[in-house]
C-alpha cells in the first residue's frame, strides 16, 4: 500500500538525525527501522526510546484484540438470530397460531349450525392453510428458517387441522373414527420424526404434501354448511384425505424403519474402524 510505504519511509528518515545526535542511540536505529518495515510509524517513535517495551507490548495488544474479536462477533450473531425470530415466516406461523382459538369461536357459534357463522369460520380455516402453503417457501427460499420455526410451524399445522376435526366431530358433522384416524397418524408421525432423528431426516413426500391438500379441502367442505350433491361430494373428497392419510403414514413408518437400520449399520462400522 503506497500509504504505509510513506509513512514507514518517513519514520526510517528520522532515525539518521537521531543516531547522528545520540551515537550510543544508533543501535536502537535498527530496531526503529525494523518496526517501520512492519508498517506502523508510531512504533518507530516508541522503539526508539525502549526497544524491548515496544516489543513485550505489541503481542499483548495483539492476543487483547484476538480474544475479545470472536465475543463480539457471538453477541452480534445472537442478537442478528434473536432479530431474525421475527421474519416473515414465522409470523404467518404465528397468525396461524392465533386464528386457532378465533376459528372454534367461530365454530360453535349459535351453536355451531349457522350458516353465516360457519362461513365465517371456514374463511378462518381457509387463510391458515393458504398461510401454512406460504411460510415455510419464504423461509426456505430467503434463509429464514429459525428454531422457533421448526417447532411452531408443524404445531401450527396440527393445531388448525385438529381443532376443525374436533369441532366437527363435536357438532356431529364427521364421524369420531375419522377424526382419531388422522390425528392419530399426524400425531404418530410427528412424534416418530423426533425418535428417528438421531438416524437423519425423513423428508416429506409428494404423497404427504398431496395428503395435506386433501385433507384441507375436505375439511374446508365439512366446515361450511353444504347441502345435497356437494355434500354427497364432501363424503367422497373425505373418503380419498382418509385413504391418503393411512397410506402416507405407513410409507413414512417404512422410511423410518429403514434409516433407522441405516443408521445402526453405519454407527456399528464406524465403532469397528475405531476399534481397529
Amino acid at each position: 500500500m503506497p500509504g504505509d510505504s510513506s509513512v514507514s519511509a518517513g519514520g526510517s528518515s528520522v532515525s539518521p538525525g537521531g543516531s547522528s545526535a545520540l551515537p550510543g542511540g544508533s543501535s536502537a536505529s535498527p530496531g526503529a527501522s525494523s518496526a517501520s518495515s512492519g508498517g506502523s510509524s508510531g512504533s518507530a517513535g516508541v522503539s526508539d526510546l525502549s526497544p524491548a517495551g515496544a516489543d513485550a507490548a505489541s503481542p499483548a495488544a495483539d492476543s487483547d484484540a484476538g480474544a475479545k474479536a470472536p465475543r463480539g462477533a457471538k453477541i452480534a450473531a445472537a442478537a442478528v438470530n434473536q432479530a431474525s425470530v421475527w421474519n416473515i415466516a414465522n409470523l404467518l406461523t404465528m397468525l396461524r397460531l392465533v386464528l386457532v382459538p378465533g376459528f372454534v369461536a367461530l365454530m360453535l357459534a349459535d351453536g355451531g349450525y349457522d350458516p353465516a357463522w360457519r362461513a365465517f369460520a371456514w374463511a378462518a380455516f381457509a387463510v391458515a392453510m393458504i398461510t401454512d402453503l406460504f411460510d415455510g417457501h419464504l423461509a426456505r427460499t430467503y434463509d429464514l428458517v429459525t428454531d422457533f420455526g421448526k417447532i411452531a410451524d408443524p404445531i401450527a399445522d396440527k393445531a388448525i387441522m385438529g381443532a376443525a376435526l374436533i369441532c366437527l366431530s363435536v357438532l356431529g358433522d364427521l364421524p369420531w373414527w375419522v377424526t382419531i384416524v388422522i390425528l392419530g397418524r399426524e400425531l404418530g408421525i410427528t412424534l416418530m420424526r423426533f425418535v428417528v432423528i438421531r438416524y437423519g431426516v425423513i423428508p416429506a413426500s409428494r404423497g404427504g404434501k398431496l395428503k395435506t391438500l386433501v385433507q384441507g379441502v375436505a375439511v374446508g367442505m365439512y366446515v361450511l354448511a353444504l347441502t345435497g350433491w356437494l355434500a354427497t361430494l364432501r363424503f367422497w373428497v373425505m373418503g380419498a384425505a382418509v385413504v391418503l392419510t393411512v397410506v402416507t403414514g405407513l410409507d413414512y413408518v417404512r422410511q423410518a424403519i429403514v434409516l433407522r437400520r441405516q443408521g445402526i449399520a453405519e454407527r456399528k462400522a464406524a465403532t469397528e474402524e475405531t476399534e481397529a
